[in-house]
């Protein structure tokens, strides 16, 4: 951020009228401390999410508050900025973060290879698969590539876990190919994973049937007839073909996927994830991945199940919504970041560092 940026005046919130604003955090497992919930205004702030403006419109508010250390780790040495919108504030309130990187997993949700040159391809003439279009998912893909994988690969080598969430159950090919949570398999697992996963990928046939060409109306109510004949959305057996969601997604060719890396699929459910991650320490979640608006929030690794028993910090540059209608997902992106604020941390990829220094002083607004 600029260092322009002053403050230039400041408003205490009394615990009685915001009791529930933020929730004090802990300096060590088990200890609590009284968190001091003072705002001092920000003067002229610049926008937030920036960086990737092609796939994430800024986010621009009238106000902006500072507010102290939240996330207080001893020994941490990762930096987090983060920000999140209250209404009764009435403004974005920014806070920085100090956590332990061996308490920290990264996570991604739903890269599907699709389109992506492994086999699995959105049918013609009318098929549709993850944000629907084989266009619009290059797109994701060049995002992935740009802002996702290279924070992936910045972070991996110190955080505890890195992992990737997937659509169903555990297939047979994936068990060989990936590590779970349940199976980390060999080199010649994994070749012979692959092997499988390509013949089942390119023997399948991606014909579906062409849009409807004509359709019957009543008098009466031909709105009505003509949703319910030809909706906006048809990914079922007709436009993809029978038995295109009955095979084993890969993880994206978009995404330098390491051995040791973890997939999680969504029929495992939530508990098990929960599980695991806290027999691994984990304490702290930064969330990447696609999309915002539906996998990114209510899927097995989504922040409405994650936010219940971790810290977590949505990676606002490193999620695309999907965007209908549209031929960028900036500006659907911006609105459910936006929403997403009310109740989650957002932070951003270039918000997110490594430091090894112990001064305290200088955790605070990135310059």
């Amino acid at each position: 951020m600029s260092a322009i940026q002053k403050w230039s005046s400041v408003v205490v919130l009394s615990a009685s009228t915001f009791i529930s604003l933020l929730t004090p955090a802990r300096a060590d497992e088990g200890q609590s401390r009284t968190y001091q919930n003072q705002l001092t205004l920000i003067e002229n702030p610049e926008p937030l999410l920036a960086d990737h403006p092609e796939f994430v419109q800024p986010i621009v508010e009238l106000r902006r508050y500072e507010a102290p250390l939240l996330v207080n780790d001893q020994g941490g040495d990762l930096e987090v900025r983060a920000w999140r919108f209250s209404y009764n504030a009435r403004g974005i309130i920014e806070m920085p973060n100090r956590l332990r990187s061996d308490q920290t997993a990264v996570i991604m949700v739903h890269p599907w290879g699709i389109d992506d040159g492994q086999g699995w391809r959105t049918p013609e003439p009318a098929g549709a698969a993850d944000f629907c279009t084989p266009e619009k998912n290059h797109l994701a893909g060049r995002h992935t590539r740009e802002v996702i994988d290279p924070l992936l690969q910045r972070l991996r080598p110190r955080l505890k876990l890195t992992m990737v969430s997937m659509r169903s159950r555990e297939y047979p090919a994936q068990q060989k190919m990936y590590r779970s949570i349940r199976h980390n398999p060999t080199d010649e697992e994994r070749t012979q994973g692959r092997n499988e996963l390509h013949q089942i990928l390119h023997n399948f046939d991606y014909r579906g049937q062409p849009l409807q060409e004509t359709l019957s109306l009543s008098a009466d109510l031909p709105v009505v007839d003509y949703f319910k004949q030809f909706p906006g959305l048809q990914a079922g057996d007709r436009c993809n073909n029978q038995g295109f969601w009955d095979m084993p997604i890969p993880v994206s060719s978009d995404v330098t996927l390491h051995r040791d890396d973890v997939v999680i699929y969504d029929a495992d459910g939530y508990e098990p994830l929960k599980n695991f991650l806290k027999e691994h320490g984990v304490r702290h979640i930064l969330l990447t991945g696609y999309a915002t608006d539906m996998c990114f929030c209510k899927t097995t690794a989504g922040y409405e199940n994650l936010s219940r028993d971790f810290n977590v910090f949505l990676v606002g540059d490193a999620t695309l919504a999907t965007f209908p209608a549209n031929s960028t997902p900036k500006y659907a992106t911006n609105a459910h970041i936006s929403f997403a604020s009310i109740n989650q941390l957002i932070t951003q990829a270039s918000w997110i560092r490594f430091t090894d220094s112990a001064d305290l002083s200088k955790v605070g607004r990135i310059e």
